[in-house]
């Protein structure tokens, strides 16, 4: 019988009127759902249509969902968005394969963090951008000719990077296209990023209204900076990971592991998932992402916390044991599942049918 069938056949049973009911590709049932923007945190369940988010509710009858996958062990949250990584793949380049390293984070919006510039744009958005399941956006590097890219793809050039010797040159090409800045350094403007948040070193003074990121990569975090600093209350805006070949391997800088750091140092969960999500939403300009909208598209993250004994490495290869961990259980990319470390979403092998039906 085809799914409609099915459906039909369970709607009249139950005493429903079947042509009432609203169908969804996937419901993802029971979770607790943690949303920031839209103050959510409770038991919901989500349906998603057509790569949207259908609806949010406290019960969405699991007949109405073409697939229906239980997520009461866990939480789910606005797919993570990692503000900063490394993906240029060009020979001698650090950069990362973000489907293999975001997704599997459950991160479903990842931001190349200024390796590419107005000359090799065109080649990285064909190797990469087009050819990954990974929303992937780019703060350009500013080299004088980064304005036309970022006037020619708004929905992907977020901002410029500002460079070594300074954030001038990406000021005048973020002002001149109404964009921002991601740097470390001085210079930057209200609404514009500073990153490294808890370097070793002396960090520049950041003007008022600067956006705080974490910016771990393999220089960008070290616990004997950051553990008094969470003590004393002093947490950045936004999380992101530096990812690139280097921090990926060792101090495995993944955005889930990011969070467990944190967490372990004392950050309260609910308060990174608005860094992961929400926050770095705003600090790039783009509200319809970080949050669980009705009418929204549906990049979603399914989390759980497990208790246990985990080791964790900052940039000087110092270790910290931390009892709880933050772990991707499922990623929904724009409604399809992408990640799902326990196949939640799948059937036992002992009711799939003859292999030689699979789809």
């Amino acid at each position: 019988m085809k799914v409609w069938g099915r459906l039909a056949l369970a709607a009249v049973l139950a005493g429903w009127p079947a042509g009432a009911q609203e169908v969804f590709d996937l419901i993802l049932k029971g979770g607790r759902v943690v949303d920031p923007k839209n103050g959510r945190d409770g038991r919901m369940d989500i349906g998603i249509r057509k790569g949207r988010i259908g609806k949010i509710a406290a019960s969405i009858p699991a007949v109405q969902g073409r697939k229906v996958v239980d997520v009461g062990d866990y939480i789910v949250t606005p797919g993570l968005i990692d503000l900063n990584a490394n993906f240029d793949i060009r020979r001698g380049a650090k950069g990362v394969n973000p489907d293999h390293n975001e997704l599997r984070a459950c991160v479903t919006t990842a931001v190349e963090g200024g390796n590419v510039d107005a000359a090799t744009f065109a080649e990285f958005k064909t190797k990469v951008i087009d050819d990954v399941k990974t929303r992937v956006l780019v703060f350009l590097a500013a080299d004088g000719n980064g304005e036309a890219v970022a006037r020619q793809h708004p929905e992907i050039v977020v901002g410029f990077r500002a460079g070594a010797n300074g954030a001038e040159s990406a000021v005048r090409a973020a002002a001149l296209t109404k964009t921002v800045v991601l740097g470390e350094g001085p210079g930057l403007r209200a609404g514009d990023i500073q990153t490294g948040f808890y370097r070793s070193g002396s960090r520049p003074a950041a003007a008022k209204g600067v956006v705080q990121d974490l910016g771990h990569g393999a220089a960008g975090f070290w616990f004997r900076v950051a553990a008094p600093a969470v003590k004393q209350g002093r947490l950045p805006d936004t999380l992101s990971t530096g990812l690139d070949a280097e921090s990926v391997m060792l101090p495995r800088a993944t955005m889930t592991n990011v969070m467990t750091k944190m967490l372990a140092l004392g950050a309260p969960l609910n308060g990174l998932i608005a860094r992961a999500t929400v926050n770095p939403a705003r600090a790039l300009r783009r509200p319809e992402l970080g949050s669980l909208t009705e009418g929204g598209v549906a990049d979603v993250a399914v989390l759980e916390t497990r208790a246990g004994s985990f080791g964790l490495l900052d940039a000087g290869h110092a270790r910290l044991t931390a009892t709880r961990e933050v772990r991707c259980v499922m990623t929904v990319r724009a409604g399809a599942v992408v990640w799902d470390s326990e196949g939640l979403s799948v059937r036992h092998w002992m009711d799939a049918g003859p292999y030689s039906n699979f789809k």
